[in-house]
This record gives structure tokens, C-alpha cells and sequence, in this order.
């Protein structure tokens, strides 16, 4: 179900689910990849082909001379048509992935019916912290595994642990560049009101509502300035999808049921 399309030079992995259902574009999170899906394509069973990417600097995706909204939406459109997937398909993403597909709507509304955002805030101030520092300190490389999650410290374990990548010299690798990471956050500074209100298609707002990344009064603004758009709240905190999968899941697939 790994396949890969060569864009730009660079390598873009993505896996497909598969099945007989309607497509739906998943986007993960920062510092995640495309399998991080694989729950809630099962969950979905099949009613829905879930297509999830390793997005650029990803996974087992290559690293990108950039990952600004642009950049992020123009690999994912490459693979929408790279599938053949020219009639509008159910769009999916959480925290990074989300305002990846805020931006994916509003730029390609022709190909986007339903958007379902998960934790993206759309004003973003990221500011330094226990997680920009953690990332400073990890290590891309190293020669053993242990090494390597020593490195990382508690907090990074949690996030590689399961997602380390061998080298072909015997070492291994983090499924991300720390650097490309805190690149990647900065490049979500600003204000995404915009991107936001351009897309008319149904969506839906999942939020936890101890977040301390989506704000209660901004998810609030967020689904009333939007017409069409529904909410969820779950009782968490900004990682739903990883403290909360029944919940998560349970919340994708009651929306798109409903949209029948």
C-alpha cells in the first residue's frame, strides 16, 4: 500500500488504504507521517479509501528546500492528480496537516467537498518552548537506535520511538529533520482568517477542549464566521488523535456519515 510520485526531484511516499469507498486525503501532524492514519482508515472500514502522505520532510518522504503553505499544498495536489483523483475528494488534517488543508481548500476549491480541520489554529504565534528546545537538541543520525532515542530525550522518544528509519551504512535516522521541524513551525506564523473563509464546502472543527494550541474563543469564531461548519468538541488536549482515537475517529466518521 507505500508508493511513491517524484516531484521536483524529490521523492513524496504516501500510503493508500485502498477499497472501494470514496477517497478522503488525510494530512498528518508535525513531527508524524501518513501512517499515523491507519486507525481511522480501519475505522472507516469500506466506506472510505484513505490516502495518507508522508508530507514533505516526513516519513519516507525527502526533505524540501522549503515547507511554506505553498509548498505543502502543491505536493498534495501533485498527488491528487498523480491518483487520477480529478472529481473532489473528503480532505483530512490535524494540527500541521489541518492548516495545510485550510490552505488546500481555499486555494483548490474544485477539488475539495468536504474539509474536516483537527487542531489547526488559524493564528499562529509559535514561541519558544520545552518543544523548540527539544528539537534543537536531537540528533538527526546516529549509529546505533539507542543512541539515537537516547538523544531525543522523554519528550522526543514519544514521538519516534515506533518511527525510526535504518540507513543503508547500518545507522539510523529520525523520520525528520529536527531543523526542517522548527522550520516548518515558523513557517505557520500569521494570520490564516483568510484561507479559512475562502472554502465553502461543509466542514467540520474537531477540537480538544484543553488545548492550549486552538484556543475555546477562536474555535468558537472559527465555526460561527464560517457558514456550513460543524464542531466537535472532545474532552482533551491538543493531541486527539493519539490520547483520544475512539473519540477521533468516532467524530470523522459521524460527520461523514452525516453527509449523505
Amino acid at each position: 500500500m507505500r508508493n511513491t510520485l517524484t516531484i521536483e526531484g524529490r521523492t513524496l511516499s504516501y500510503l493508500d488504504f485502498g477499497g472501494p469507498g470514496r477517497p478522503l486525503l488525510a494530512l498528518h501532524g508535525g513531527m508524524s507521517e501518513g501512517l499515523a492514519f491507519a486507525g481511522l482508515a480501519q475505522a472507516l472500514g469500506d466506506e472510505w479509501r484513505v490516502i495518507a502522505p508522508d508530507q514533505r520532510g516526513h516519513g519516507d518522504s525527502d526533505r524540501a528546500p522549503d515547507y511554506s503553505r505553498a509548498g505543502y499544498v502543491s505536493d498534495a495536489v501533485a498527488l491528487l492528480d498523480h491518483l487520477g483523483l480529478d472529481a473532489p475528494v473528503a480532505l483530512l488534517g490535524y494540527s500541521l496537516g489541518g492548516l495545510n488543508a485550510v490552505h488546500l481548500a481555499a486555494a483548490h476549491p474544485d477539488r475539495i467537498s468536504v474539509l474536516i480541520d483537527a487542531e489547526a489554529a488559524l493564528e499562529v504565534d509559535p514561541a519558544d518552548g520545552a518543544w523548540t528546545e527539544f528539537l534543537r537538541d536531537m540528533r538527526y543520525t546516529a549509529p546505533t537506535r539507542e543512541e539515537l532515542l537516547a538523544a531525543a530525550g522523554p519528550v522526543g522518544s514519544q514521538f519516534v520511538a515506533q518511527a525510526l528509519r535504518p540507513l543503508p551504512d547500518g545507522g539510523w535516522r529520525l523520520p525528520f529533520h529536527p531543523q526542517d521541524m522548527l522550520d516548518s513551525v515558523e513557517a505557520c506564523r500569521g494570520d490564516h482568517w483568510a484561507a479559512w473563509l475562502a472554502s465553502s464546502c461543509p466542514a467540520l472543527l474537531i477540537h480538544g477542549t484543553r488545548s492550549a494550541s486552538l484556543p475555546q474563543a477562536q474555535a468558537d469564531a472559527m465555526v460561527s464566521k464560517r457558514p456550513g461548519t460543524s464542531y466537535t468538541p472532545l474532552d482533551g488536549e491538543h493531541f486527539l488523535p493519539f490520547t483520544d482515537p475512539e473519540g477521533f475517529h468516532g467524530a470523522v466518521r459521524t460527520f461523514l456519515a452525516g453527509l449523505r
